[in-house]
């Protein structure tokens, strides 16, 4: 099967600065889509930025101009730097990876895995 795991979170002042990782593991054929949610307290989890395999890329508005999604695809990992860090951007930030799993069956169709959660705190 397919573990995702978050590392990077933490508790940071307003103006400063986090990157986040995650990495996909398993028998992973590709990974078509990877990125990151966020759920902050009371609210429903919200997509803040992924990208495709190829590149394109997908930001929630509030994130525009503050926060970079970068991939490196030979290690199925996926990064998010986040600059100007606002107090409303704490939440548990979710990694997200949409991936083709090779078995002894063949090729499967892609699959939604998620990762633990990691938080991140803004606050002074």
């Amino acid at each position: 099967q397919v573990q995702v795991t978050e590392s990077g979170g933490g508790l940071v002042q307003p103006g400063g600065s986090l990157r986040l990782s995650c990495v996909a593991s398993g028998s992973i054929f590709s990974t078509d889509v990877m990125g990151w949610y966020r759920r902050a307290p009371g609210k429903q989890r919200e997509l803040v930025a992924v990208m495709a395999n190829g590149g394109s890329t997908n930001y929630a508005d509030s994130v525009k101009g503050r926060f970079t999604i970068s991939r490196d695809n030979g290690k199925n990992t996926v990064y998010l730097q986040m600059n100007s860090l606002k107090p409303e951007d704490t939440a548990v930030y979710y990694c997200n990876a949409v991936v083709r799993l090779l078995t002894a069956q063949g090729l499967l169709p892609a699959q939604n895995y998620w990762g633990q959660g990691t938080q991140v705190t803004v606050s002074s």
